[in-house]
Order: structure tokens, then C-alpha cells, then sequence
């Protein structure tokens, strides 16, 4: 054993190896090297040349060997699938060309020239007794109303613009409250209708189309001032999520505020319902062409599908959150038109010995 006062000294820049030998200096390692896509993490209790390779997390590459840590991706840029390189970000928003934007498009073109032809059809016949019963004006307002909230799901395909922001909620907050404003119209211009019959009856007065009118433009406007507070003080914006999708940046329009959007909903959620209730009570009455019960039943559609779309709604991100809203306007719209019209076009077109104010008198 060497002395405690002696030391040694080797001074490496003046060994000469031989040809033959590999002039690398041997490393004392525990295990393999970490390449691409992992970093080092040292073992506890180990000596420090011990290590384990683990994986870069989303986001996050190496793209050097035993490197210390992964570095993140820029903004825009996701880890391909070695977590070795960062990759752009692809555009993700619910595009006319694509099959499910395709799809819905299709969808709303067909019921919307299902519904041109319904007027049409009640156009046609609109001096015939199934036509001009329960106001023949607010049918026109309805099927006009209904062919809007079909058009308005356009505006939520194809990549989103400020404007569009602004018109997407409202428009169709709007003309869905004007829909379902005439329903409620024409249910309660029924009920009172059947109720000013009774003797001694004072409500003869309140029967005719004005009441039926105000109804219409005070519920309708009611929404409309929703939405102006809406656009006025938190109005909706166009926005670019980096983070709700790993590789893809969603495009999309925040509503601003959650909670003016819920009291859109709310609010067409209150006239379905109010709707709904009083054609339940009138679908009773002995009219044979009192079409409550189809109301009541339309609504029930109604309601159905917007009650199941708030959770539908919040649990799926980008163009396929857009994609359960464009569904829920069409399928509910489409609701109000089968239910309410297609018993009446059956009988205009296929049962036109029913379409009789003859038939009308003695059945009263």
C-alpha cells in the first residue's frame, strides 16, 4: 500500500497507445444508452452512471441520445409518434367537404325543399277547411320560421369567421323562438277558442288574430332582447384552441358567456314547455281538425332532443361539438314539421273527403 504522503499523478496526454488498441475510453455504465424520443432518469440509490430511459410525455421530444430532459414542442406543433420530432398542428373545424359536413348538408338541404314544398302544398289548398282551421297565417309563420332554423345550421359549417360568431347562436336562437312562438299561438287561439263557446262567456273579445299576434311578436321579442344583451356585452368571439386536441388546432366560436348561452336555451326550453302543457290539455277538445295532440307530441320531440343534447354537447371537443348541435336543430326542426304537417298533408293529398267543411259541421 502506497504511503498516506505520496500521491500519484498520470498525466494522459503523454501515454502512447498502440495502433492496434481502440483509443476510446471505456464508460462505466449500468445499463444501455436512452435514444431518441426518451430522457434520463436517475435511479435512487444508485451511483450516478444508473439510469432508466423513460418516454417523452405528449408534446415533449428529445431528439438527441441520454439526453437529461425532453424539451416542448413550440405553439402549433405536436411530438409525432417517436416523440423524436414536432409535427404542425393540422386545422380542426367542421368543413363542407368533408363526409360529415356533407352529411348534415345534405340532411338540411333535403328538409329544407321537404319544407318549401309543404308550404307550397298548404299554399295551394289554403281555402280548404284543414287549412284555414287554427289560423292559417301563423301555419305560414311556422313552416317560414321552420325552413329558417333548417338553413341557420349552415352557418355552423365551414371554418369559422367573426361574423359568423356573432350570427351562429343568436340566428338560431331566434328563429327557433319564432317557431315555437306560433305553436304556442296557435295551441292557445284553440283553447280559448273552445272556452269562449260557453255561455256567458267574455273571452269572445280576446279570439281572433291579434291575440294570436301578440303572442308571436311578444315572445319572439322577448329572445331577441336575450340576444342583444348577449352580443352587446358578452358577445361571442372566434377563438384558436392549441390545447383541447394534441395534434390539431381547433377553430371555433366561444360563446362568450356560458351563461347567456344556457339562458338562449332556457328560454326556448320555457316555450316548448308551455307549449307543450297547454296543447296537452286541449288535444281533447272535439275539433276534427284540432291538431293538439300532434303539438303535444312535437314538443315532446322537441324537448327530448335539446334535454339530451346539453350533455351530448359537453362531452365532445372541436367540429364534433358543432356536429351535435347542427344534429339537435335539424332533428328538433324536423320534429315540429312531421309531427304538425305530415297528418295534415296526408289528408289534403290522400284524404281529401276528410279536407271537408261538410264533414267539419256534422261532426260539430
Amino acid at each position: 500500500m502506497d504511503p498516506q504522503d505520496k500521491e500519484l499523478f498520470i498525466k494522459t496526454n503523454t501515454i502512447t497507445w498502440h495502433s492496434s488498441f481502440n483509443q476510446v475510453q471505456p464508460l462505466s455504465l449500468c445499463n444501455e444508452n436512452c435514444y431518441q424520443g426518451y430522457h434520463r432518469r436517475k435511479k435512487e440509490g444508485k451511483p450516478f452512471c444508473c439510469y432508466d430511459c423513460v418516454p417523452c410525455a405528449d408534446g415533449k421530444i428529445s431528439d438527441q441520445m441520454d439526453t437529461d430532459d425532453c424539451f416542448q414542442c413550440p405553439e402549433g406543433h405536436y411530438s409525432n409518434k417517436n416523440k423524436d420530432q414536432c409535427l404542425p398542428k393540422r386545422i380542426n373545424f367542421l368543413s363542407f367537404t368533408e363526409p360529415l359536413g356533407i352529411t348534415l348538408i345534405f340532411l338540411a338541404v333535403m328538409l329544407s325543399v321537404i319544407t318549401v314544398w309543404v308550404l307550397w302544398i298548404f299554399t295551394i289548398h289554403q281555402n280548404t277547411p284543414i287549412v284555414k282551421a287554427n289560423n292559417r297565417d301563423l301555419t305560414y309563420y311556422l313552416l317560414i320560421s321552420l325552413l329558417l332554423c333548417f338553413n341557420s345550421s349552415f352557418l355552423f359549417i365551414g371554418k369559422p369567421q367573426t361574423l359568423i360568431c356573432y350570427l351562429r347562436q343568436t340566428t338560431f336562437s331566434i328563429v327557433f323562438s319564432v317557431a315555437i312562438s306560433c305553436i304556442l299561438a296557435k295551441t292557445v287561439t284553440v283553447v280559448l277558442a273552445f272556452m269562449a263557446t260557453k255561455p256567458g262567456s267574455k273571452l269572445k273579445k280576446w279570439i281572433g288574430k291579434k291575440l294570436a299576434n301578440f303572442i308571436l311578436l311578444g315572445c319572439s321579442l322577448i329572445q331577441v332582447g336575450i340576444c342583444v344583451v348577449w352580443l352587446w356585452i358578452f358577445p361571442p368571439f372566434l377563438n384558436f384552441d392549441f390545447h383541447a386536441l394534441a395534434e390539431e388546432i381547433v377553430v371555433e366560436c366561444k360563446e362568450g358567456s356560458d351563461v347567456m348561452f344556457y339562458c338562449v336555451l332556457g328560454y326556448l326550453s320555457f316555450l316548448a314547455i308551455i307549449s307543450f302543457t297547454v296543447a296537452y290539455f286541449a288535444k281533447k277538445l272535439p275539433d276534427i281538425f284540432n291538431e293538439a295532440k300532434f303539438i303535444t307530441f312535437s314538443m315532446l320531440v322537441f324537448c327530448s332532443v335539446w334535454f339530451s343534447f346539453i350533455p351530448s354537447y359537453l362531452s365532445t371537443k372541436g367540429k364534433y361539438m358543432v356536429a351535435v348541435e347542427v344534429f339537435s336543430i335539424l332533428a328538433s326542426s324536423t320534429g315540429l314539421l312531421g309531427c304538425i304537417f305530415f297528418p295534415k298533408c296526408y289528408i289534403i293529398l290522400f284524404q281529401p273527403i276528410l279536407n271537408s267543411k261538410d264533414l267539419l259541421i256534422r261532426k260539430k
